[in-house]
């Protein structure tokens, strides 16, 4: 009971930041600051459905961002073979992407660690090749570009802030639905599979069948970001969704907790705005991330907001013991 509680207050804690931050626009923001919070929420989108992944099963991907680049691919080419706008394409996205992360989870029935972390790594770079060397049908090397805005009931959503404001409601649909996982029956199998997965199978989990399945939740999740993130960027090419970016989507859910609700919203923000908060130029930025994630593999291995938890539950409690130490000693005299 308490942990559902605590479960709850999370999410609320989520919702209602999010609520403030879906406040930005009033604040007359700059385009870049606006452009800058549209990029980390798309990120965040996938960050969540890879802490199903990494976060509940315990499998870690280094080609997420090839699953966001299905996605992005699928709503491109519907827009421009079908003329399918934003809304339909949604649904087809995360079916796409979806199936694309089943065929990358198959492997992971037989090799699993570092073995696999290869194998992902291989899966982005294979995609790059593949979208590279795709002609007219995937645009070759150029990309392809998205020239429709999104609509919603007649009203031109692509306004940066409109747009920004868009993107934080679907931030929130993910963190509402990834919270939904986490704390069903399924949740809890997946978690019996990252602890023990041998104990997992004795017990009759089919531990295959639910890997994939992880997979797939993970792909939808990937796929409605790649939507978001093509029609934001106007203009998407193979380059943006090669191995290194799903690097850097490992290491926001690495940085910010894959386990607990807020930390991919944490690593995504962090990630984003520190180079621009720091004033670091690309280089730079490299380098601080990599301190940045040697730092919480070293000290905080279950993300930043897990070991702030923890910091807040130490201080709370010797602050607790004192005073209990304290009365104690007062009813003595």
């Amino acid at each position: 009971m308490i942990s559902s509680r605590n479960s709850l207050h999370s999410l609320l804690a989520v919702l209602a930041l999010l609520v403030l931050l879906a406040l930005v626009p009033q604040f007359s923001p700059s385009n870049r600051l606006l452009s800058l919070a549209i990029s980390a929420g798309i990120n965040v989108i996938a960050l969540y459905g890879l802490s199903v992944l990494f976060g509940q099963t315990g499998i870690l991907s280094m080609g997420h961002a090839a699953l966001v680049g299905v996605g992005a691919y699928t709503a491109a080419m519907l827009l421009r073979d079908f003329d399918v706008g934003f809304w339909v394409a949604l649904p087809f996205a995360g079916l796409f992407a979806a199936v694309a992360a089943a065929i990358v989870g198959i492997p992971s029935l037989r090799v699993s660690g570092h073995h696999f972390v290869i194998m992902t790594f291989a899966f982005g770079q294979l995609l790059t090749i593949v979208l590279t060397n795709g002609g007219d049908f995937t645009g070759a090397a150029s990309g392809i570009s998205i020239l429709r805005p999104v609509t919603l009931f007649g009203i031109d959503l692509g306004d940066l802030q409109r747009f920004y404001v868009l993107v934080v409601a679907f931030v929130a649909l993910a963190a509402v639905a990834s919270w939904a996982i986490i704390n069903s029956s399924y949740g809890r199998t997946l978690r019996a599979i990252r602890e023990n997965e041998k104990l997992a199978a004795a017990l009759g989990i089919n531990v295959g069948r639910h890997k994939i399945g992880a997979f797939v939740v993970s792909g939808v999740y990937a796929g409605v970001s790649g939507v978001l993130l093509a029609y934001f960027l106007g203009h998407i090419s193979p380059q943006q969704f090669a191995s290194f970016p799903s690097i850097y989507l490992a290491l926001m859910v690495m940085i910010g907790g894959a386990r607990l609700l807020l930390g991919p919203l944490a690593g995504g923000i962090l990630v984003a705005f520190l180079p621009e908060v720091l004033n670091l130029d690309p280089v730079e930025s490299r380098i601080v991330y990599g301190v940045c994630l040697i730092a919480v593999i070293l000290f905080l291995p279950n993300g930043l907001i897990a070991g702030i938890g923890e910091l807040w539950q130490r201080l709370v409690g010797g602050f607790g013991k004192t005073s209990a130490e304290a009365t104690l000693k007062e009813t003595g005299r």
